[in-house]
């Protein structure tokens, strides 16, 4: 099974002066965790998550809870990175884009698919044709096929 066997294949994507805002906006209404930056040609440059729209800590990372959660629960102080973009005139993608970008191909194995999320501890892997991206890969998608592939497990 490969990458074009289980990848989500919409996608959205952003440029890099792309308004943080409007990012975040994109985020919510599209029900989805993270966005490509691409250039004019359409290839990957960079990816914005929530994680970098709200700055999460290491620790936060590490134990895999929710800022809101740390915020509320435990009167941790908000972020300085979140604070700062809230009152910036207009923040834009390439100052929190994460880079560089990890991709596959869509005849990339499932099992080296598993394996760079795990080496990178990253969440999805965009896929690209010719340099563009085509769709992505995360971790629900791998667990999806997993479960379609052995129904007895």
């Amino acid at each position: 099974m490969n990458a074009s066997d289980v990848m989500t294949k919409v996608v959205v994507s952003v440029k890099l002066d792309t308004p943080l805002r409007e990012i975040a906006r994109l985020l919510l209404d599209k029900g989805i965790s993270a966005v490509p930056v691409v250039d004019d040609t359409g290839a990957p440059i960079g990816m914005v998550s929530e994680g970098d729209l709200i700055g999460r800590g290491e620790a936060s990372r590490a134990a895999r809870r929710e800022w809101w959660l740390d915020a509320l629960a435990e009167g941790e102080p908000i972020s300085p990175v979140l604070l700062a973009w809230l009152h910036s005139p207009k923040p834009v993608a390439r100052e929190i884009m994460s880079t560089p970008v990890i991709t596959v191909s869509e005849g990339t194995e499932v099992s080296e698919i598993a394996r760079l999320l795990i080496a990178h501890r990253i969440k999805r892997v965009p896929v690209v044709r010719d340099g563009r991206v085509v769709g992505f890969v995360a971790h629900e998608d791998l667990l999806r096929a997993l479960l379609l592939s052995n129904p007895d497990r």
